[in-house]
């Protein structure tokens, strides 16, 4: 594992991001740590929370997946993707809700979730599973606010300069949504066992994951027909994130969290979305590696 880790930390360097990765073996609890304790913010990732929560609350009853929302141009969070972008009001049930949250990363879609479910619910949920370094302490809309009051009059243009870069206050892991890439895994780990909720909501949950439209991130480092990956990025300036399952025809199953950073302001860096594929899969390689060698 020792030569993996210093492979995960070469991969990262030539891609000009610093990175934290933990890697587990959803079955046997095999793992890989290059920085897993470390504060990372979530960004979208944070989103897999909230579907957890979601799903959480209807297995009690305390709400139907089915219920219709109805959604105005005028009252949604920004974002480019989803119900966010639409010019037109929508009305549609809180379960395609969430498949456009996780599928595209609809930030409107989320807070609706997210008004609908609470913050308090989510960090409930959260703490139930034992996520100590797991919080949210605001909806997506908020998030995006401070880096508009952050980056001040210039607004988005400002967001080239490093300087400005520095001070939001979203990629401070002391002042947003965060967690680490530990408790990723073991939320993730959850999900796939179905300790999370009902095995009916935690299939529910695994469709929604397998159903992300991005594949240059963690998706890129397992390009085979058969093998499939389930996942939620998130980003925001310099931060490029993955958490996600890697599963294999001879039924390995591997829970796999990747955060990046980079100096670099441009909003495209292929070589930095592409990373984190690269380091999964030497993580998981050396993972299965490991359980070959163990037989």
């Amino acid at each position: 594992m020792t030569d993996a880790v210093a492979r995960i930390h070469a991969a990262f360097a030539d891609a000009g991001v610093t990175g934290r990765l933990h890697a587990l073996d959803i079955d046997s609890g095999e793992e890989l740590d290059a920085g897993a304790d470390q504060p990372v913010c979530t960004a979208s990732v944070h989103k897999l929370c909230l579907l957890v929560a979601l799903h959480e609350r209807a297995a009690r009853g305390a709400l139907d997946l089915a219920e219709q929302v109805e959604t105005v141009p005028g009252g949604r969070t920004a974002g480019p993707t989803g119900v966010a972008a639409m010019l037109d009001a929508a009305r549609m049930s809180l379960r395609d809700l969430a498949y456009l949250m996780m599928a595209v990363s609809d930030n409107a879609a989320a807070d609706l979730l997210l008004r609908r479910v609470g913050l308090d619910a989510v960090n409930a949920t959260t703490d139930r599973l034992g996520l100590t370094r797991t919080r949210a302490v605001h909806s997506f809309g908020e998030m995006l606010a401070t880096v508009r009051e952050d980056a001040g009059p210039d607004g988005a243009r400002a967001l080239a300069d490093p300087r400005v870069v520095s001070r939001l206050r979203a990629l401070d892991p002391g002042r947003t949504n965060r967690s680490t890439p530990r408790d990723m895994t073991r939320l993730l780990r959850a999900v796939w066992r179905d300790e999370a909720c009902t095995p009916e909501h935690g299939a529910a949950m695994r469709r929604i994951m397998g159903l992300q439209v991005w594949p240059h991130r963690l998706a890129s480092g397992f390009p085979f027909d058969d093998v499939h990956v389930a996942g939620k990025t998130g980003s925001l300036p310099t931060l490029r994130n993955e958490v996600g399952v890697v599963e294999y025809p001879d039924g390995g199953r591997y829970a796999v969290a990747v955060f990046t950073r980079t100096a670099h302001t441009a909003a495209t860096l292929p070589a930095a979305d592409a990373v984190i594929g690269t380091a999964a899969r030497i993580a998981v390689d050396a993972l299965r590696a490991k359980a070959f060698r163990s037989r």
